[in-house]
């Protein structure tokens, strides 16, 4: 698939991905793809409705195969957090109860620190219908939510499970603008290069009647170098633009004349003669 690089090594651990009751094995699957895409591996799940295991789930997986195969079904709640030090409830709802209300960016850093300093940790996802149950919350250390739209709170699974692996995958970066891969690095044209696509422009708005005057000729020159000069072309860009300025004197819009059209053509290999 676009992206799996089998080659490269895989990133797995961090908080444990508890879903509670999950109704289609399709969204498991996709919950497991979505953990796999940020370094997550540890996905339980509670009393799943269609049973364990399932195929839709390996088919929406993508290929998230080990994800799948360390899938833990636990029977109740209790059971899945039993061996936890810290828990989150994510939840769209505001609930009874004094429990500390996170942002998914802190709630990632605290996951980070507390996994940092030895602890187990984990997350908990409500039904796809109904959430999370009051009682479900209160076995909870802190309660998770997002930044929607309170008009449009309806987040599936998946979705939610793929907000907080991105923040969890975010709160280890060495710099919140961090990325994956940077533009490849592009060594700048030797000057003579750029001098030359110059040249070849120039001659050809000579040739076509573009310069009115000679003052104005020196402005739309100063003006066209300047912006030729900015990107820091390299020397095949260079060779791109030089190919494509070319090809205007040998096509042209219908009706126009082209630059030199009239001449007897020339000999290959041999220059005009009298």
């Amino acid at each position: 698939m676009a992206g799996t690089d089998r080659n490269r090594e895989l990133m797995t651990g961090g908080p444990a991905i508890i879903l509670v009751e999950p109704q289609l094995g399709e969204n498991i699957g996709m919950v497991a793809r979505a953990m796999a895409n940020f370094g997550l591996s540890n996905l339980r799940i509670v009393n799943p409705r269609d049973g364990w295991p399932n195929d839709k789930a390996v088919s929406a997986a993508a290929k998230a195969d080990h994800v799948i195969a360390a899938a833990v079904v636990y029977e109740t709640l209790e059971a899945a957090v039993a061996d936890l030090n810290f828990v989150y409830a994510t939840t769209a709802r505001p609930r009874d109860g004094h429990k500390p209300v996170r942002g998914p960016v802190q709630a990632g850093e605290v996951l980070r620190g507390r996994e940092n300093d030895g602890e187990k940790t984990g997350i908990l996802f409500g039904r796809e219908r109904i959430g999370l149950r009051n009682w479900e919350v209160g076995l909870a250390d802190e309660i998770v939510t997002f930044p929607v739209n309170p008009a449009y709170a309806s987040l599936n699974i998946a979705q939610a499970v793929l907000l907080m692996s991105y923040e969890w995958m975010k709160s280890g970066l060495s710099s919140p603008h961090e990325t994956a891969f940077d533009k490849a690095e592009v060594e700048p044209a030797p000057k003579a290069d750029l001098f030359g696509l110059f040249d070849q422009i120039e001659e050809g708005l000579e040739a076509r009647g573009y310069f009115r005057s000679e003052t104005k000729k020196m402005k739309a020159v100063d003006n066209l170098r300047a912006v030729l000069t900015r990107p820091g072309f390299s020397s095949d860009e260079i060779a791109v633009l030089r190919g494509l300025f070319a090809s205007f004197d040998r096509f042209a819009r219908r009706g126009q004349r082209v630059p030199g059209a009239g001449r007897e053509p020339l000999d290959e290999g041999r220059g005009d003669e009298e």
